[in-house]
């Protein structure tokens, strides 16, 4: 049995080094052996996790949605230890310039939609979904115009999403789908000024990432980096820096009942199968 709790994580930018190199050292200083791992993407972390080489994965949505197919075809379990306080209630929108004519989604159809990369739960999988719930096919209805920026991350590189609100202020896009925290973030830096767009749709609230334990892990010593993780305080000095890296005030318990429509949208296109094996035809991290 490892005495050190090895973490995976993915190197979706730089500062992940300088985050996870700042909690092990954190944890270390309270008596817990943390180590971690960084990969290039998603699909191999989960497939590492359930192989039992690391024993907690920073997941992505669409990850923790893979590791429990994965974890159900293998007759076995991995559950979630906790999330940020900022990947709890997410919504995703469909907007239109604010001149567009178009007041539904139905009104779409014929249209150009621009969204994120193919594996975005976010900016293609949960707002194409609002599509196919409106009555449209995204594969015949609409012309997709995808932006597939830093396939294998699932969305965490929220570069295709900046492509794609871009496109739909050019002109290119008849309509663009983004994180509701992206819209706002944009509106910021100026890339759709205030005024610019409105909502043609908005999901139901969702959840973002988890720290999830997989099946070879020491439930003792999860438990015990759970309850040291859930217990940083924002008013301490040494953990501030590293929430504040992480983007959060505070770590929640892992909860999983605002998964499903992301369960369904995977479902639907057969993003994974139901054992977790790769489905979707044009994804290649």
């Amino acid at each position: 049995m490892r005495h050190t709790l090895l973490l995976g994580a993915v190197a979706y930018d730089p500062k992940v080094v300088t985050i996870w190199t700042g909690f092990r050292s954190w944890f270390r200083d309270r008596g817990l052996d943390l180590d971690y791992v960084l990969y290039s993407q998603y699909e191999r972390q989960v497939e590492e996790l359930l192989a039992g080489r690391i024993d907690l994965a920073w997941n992505s949505p669409l990850a923790w949605l893979r590791a429990q197919r994965l974890a159900r075809a293998q007759d076995t379990t991995v559950r979630p230890i906790a999330m940020r306080d900022t990947d709890r209630d997410l919504t995703s929108v469909v907007v239109v310039r604010a001149d567009s004519a178009h007041q539904a989604l139905s009104d779409l159809r014929g249209r150009t939609v621009a969204t994120g990369a193919v594996d975005s739960p976010q900016a293609t999988l949960l707002p194409l979904a609002l599509l196919r719930a409106a009555g449209l096919d995204p594969k015949v209805d609409i012309d997709l115009l995808r932006f597939d920026v830093g396939v294998g991350l699932h969305g965490d590189h929220v570069g295709g999403e900046r492509d794609a609100a871009q496109a739909l202020r050019a002109g290119r896009a008849d309509a663009a789908c983004l994180l509701d925290a992206n819209l706002l973030l944009f509106g910021r830096e100026g890339a759709l000024p205030a005024g610019s767009v409105r909502v043609l749709a908005q999901t139901a609230p969702y959840d973002h990432c988890n720290l999830t334990a997989g099946p070879a892990a020491d439930p003792a010593l999860v438990d015990h980096f759970g309850k040291l993780l859930l217990g940083m305080s924002y008013a301490d000095d040494s953990a501030r820096p590293l929430l504040d890296l992480e983007g959060l005030k505070q770590w929640l318990p892992g909860r999983t009942d605002r998964y499903a429509a992301l369960d369904r949208a995977v479902t639907e296109t057969d993003f994974y199968d139901p054992r977790g094996a790769l489905g979707a035809a044009d994804y290649r991290p």
